[in-house]
Formats: structure tokens, sequence, C-alpha cells
């Protein structure tokens, strides 16, 4: 068992996770899901690592569970797959895109790194697997957006904190949900999770 530390990328929250390292895989999963709900987990990490900006929208994840091998997965069985994945906290999911919940990332993290080895990077500030980031342009440094943003509160420039260059790139809005506001946030800024139904 070890305690690990990881940063919810919407929002930025420091969370920490006991993680059983005698499991290996997705192997954690199988008590809780099917071989075919587990391939079809798979199929949207891949879609979410190698995207680019750490989302698979439902669309293309629908399209996935259609081919599936060695059997098709009908639209209406991979959306319950999905709020159950959304449930239990292996993904979020976001008007209508999808992406590894804080938990996911932390308990696969070992096997995201050795499946992706040229797509899953570290956050440069804080060390932690990061799948939502911006990369830089000229040396190639993955930022996490909640330290991104932390970071440029705190420099005159905006600069890659690795090699020195301007970043270009505009950080998107951090979406701050249920208790991560501080108390007197506007209602307007709120953002309330999806009521998710439970398995049969």
């Amino acid at each position: 068992m070890e305690i690990r530390k990881g940063l919810a990328e919407d929002s930025g929250r420091t969370y920490y996770a006991l993680v059983n390292l005698a499991e290996t895989e997705i192997t954690k999963m199988a008590s809780d899901y099917s071989e075919n709900e587990l391939e079809l987990f798979k199929k949207i990490m891949d879609l979410v690592v190698l995207s680019g900006n750490g989302f698979a929208s439902s669309t293309r994840i629908l399209n996935t569970a259609d081919q599936l091998k060695p059997k098709r997965m009908k639209k209406v069985e991979a959306e319950q797959v999905l709020q159950s994945l959304v449930r239990d906290k292996w993904l979020c999911e976001r008007e209508g895109e999808y992406s590894l919940h804080i938990r996911g990332i932390l308990e696969l993290e070992q096997y995201i790194l050795s499946h992706y080895p040229d797509s899953a990077r570290k956050c440069h500030l804080c060390h932690s697997l990061s799948i939502q980031s911006q990369v830089c342009e000229d040396c190639g440094a993955a930022l996490h957006l909640p330290c991104l943003d932390r970071y440029f509160r705190s420099q005159t420039e905006r600069r890659c904190p690795n090699c020195k260059q301007f970043w270009p790139s505009r950080l998107p809005e951090i979406i701050v949900t249920g208790t991560d506001l501080p108390s007197g946030t506007p209602k307007e800024s709120r953002r309330t999770p999806l009521a998710v139904p439970r398995r049969r």
C-alpha cells in the first residue's frame, strides 16, 4: 500500500489516495466490471490520453463501443457503463466530454505511464501525472492548468518555468465544483455535478 498525492485537474484541489500496489493495471477494477466493460474503459483511456487535451467526447466513446471485440456493445449499454465509471470516480464528465477522475489518475498512474510512454506526461511543477495539461512549444514541458495558473499569478511575465520562453497559450477557465468553492462565491460560478443513476 502507498499513499499518493494528486491534483484534481478541474479545480486544482489536492487529494490523497491509499493505493494498493499489489493490484496491477486495470485488474483492480475486475470485481466491479465485466471483461467487455473493462475493454471499453481501456478504449476510453486510449481516447483520453492520446487526445492531446485530456478529453474524449461521448460521441467518440459510443462509436468505439460499437466496434469492441469480441463483443460489440449497444449504445444504451455503453451509456450505462459510462454512468457507472463516473459514479465510481474512474471518469469525470463535463458537458458531454469525459476525462479521467483524480481517482483514476492516482490508482492507474503506473499503467498509464507504461502503456502511453510517448503521450503520458508529468507536470513540470508538481511532478504528478498530468492528463489535462498545456505543453511548452519550445521545450515540451507539460503543466497542469491549475499549476500553470498559480505559477503565472506569481510572475510578471508569462514564461515557461523550464526554458523561460514566452508562453503563448491562453489558459482556459478552471472549473471549481462543490465543496471546493470558497464561501461567498456567486451562485452563477457554481457547477453542480450531474446526478448519476446506480447500476442495476
